[in-house]
């Protein structure tokens, strides 16, 4: 009998957020103080707050997730009314903040870690993508829209990592194609342009719903990848293995040789498996097998047409250098 009060009184009070609409939840993010300056602070059942925040919280860890730079906390002040994913078709959502809802839809969902999901209209950053229930959808950040899926994942898992088949993808035309690959993963027969038609069984319509199966899969699991090169059709065997990158982290497929770097591309942190290369923190990557390169996504491109070995140009303190890396 209590917990039948119980789930009426939610009930109610989820009718009553309906009833309210936007403004219903616009006062909900005030009540909770969900956005403070540029970090999002919602909280969740069990006396728990996701936060999104570029830069470590005070409060102690919980857990954090670097690539999409959410941390989990106490909520000591605990919250009565926390927010939940709702996984009902949603008749309308909105960009919300304490101050202002912005109606519209998603025309593009969230691409693994490297593409966040796009809104059709603008959104102020930070802010939550919200049902008119209040349920949540997403987080808007700078970089875009992190998606439930992604969010709910997060809460749930106990050790945060996601898994890597050691390719890039995106959506050209009718398929999906395999846009970088990563020459440093043992075992990684994928070719760019390749189209990825089956995975394990399942059908490849869309880059976003297959970076989620490769994403969220066990580490170490074995996977059967159907594709179309030409006009051949082939069956590729692949393990997954940890990522390294992306999202609000460098995605160079070097990280996976412990190599990371910020958006100017110095370096910033060297793991003890890439102490052989004698390189430091501050060095900066200017140029690959001859090429100039500014962005990540050059790098990724050059990297991935290297067969078997790339010449990386650093410079530190005014004096260039060169590191040559060797593919599998």
């Amino acid at each position: 009998m209590f917990r039948l009060f119980i789930a009426l009184s939610l009930l109610f009070l989820n009718i009553q957020a309906c009833e309210g609409g936007y403004d219903s939840c616009k006062q909900k993010i005030i009540d909770s103080n969900s956005i403070n300056n540029q970090t999002i602070s919602i909280p969740i059942k069990n006396n728990k707050r996701v936060l999104f925040s570029r830069t470590a919280p005070h409060e102690k860890i919980l857990k954090h997730d670097p690539f999409l730079s959410l941390y989990m906390i106490e909520d000591k002040k605990s919250f009565k009314y926390p927010f939940s994913s709702n996984y009902q078709t949603p008749l309308g959502v909105a960009g919300v903040d304490g101050t202002r809802a912005i109606e519209g839809k998603i025309t593009k969902a969230q691409v693994g870690l490297n593409k966040f999901a796009i809104f059709n209209e603008p959104l102020f950053s930070p802010s939550l993508l919200l049902t008119s229930c209040c349920s949540l959808e997403g987080l808007v950040t700078p970089q875009g829209i992190i998606e439930k899926e992604y969010l709910d994942r997060f809460i749930n898992i106990k050790k945060v990592s996601y898994s890597d088949i050691g390719i890039r993808v995106k959506d050209d035309g009718k398929f999906v194609v395999v846009s970088a690959v990563n020459p440093f993963m043992e075992g990684n027969n994928f070719k760019i342009d390749d189209c990825l038609l089956d995975f394990d069984g399942k059908k490849v319509t869309d880059a976003a719903s297959l970076m989620k199966w490769i994403l969220f899969s066990e580490l170490n699991s074995l996977h059967v990848i159907k594709i179309k090169r030409g006009d051949k059709y082939l069956n590729l065997n692949m393990k997954s293995q940890v990522r390294n990158g992306g999202g609000y982290l460098s995605d160079t497929f070097l990280e996976f040789l412990g190599i990371s770097f910020d958006k100017e591309l110095n370096i910033i942190k060297i793991k003890p498996e890439a102490k052989t290369y004698l390189l430091k923190i501050g060095d900066k990557l200017i140029q690959i097998n001859q090429k100039r390169i500014t962005t990540e996504a050059q790098i990724l491109k050059i990297i991935s047409q290297s067969e078997k070995s790339s010449n990386l140009l650093f410079q530190r303190d005014g004096f260039q250098f060169f590191v040559k890396i060797k593919s599998i």
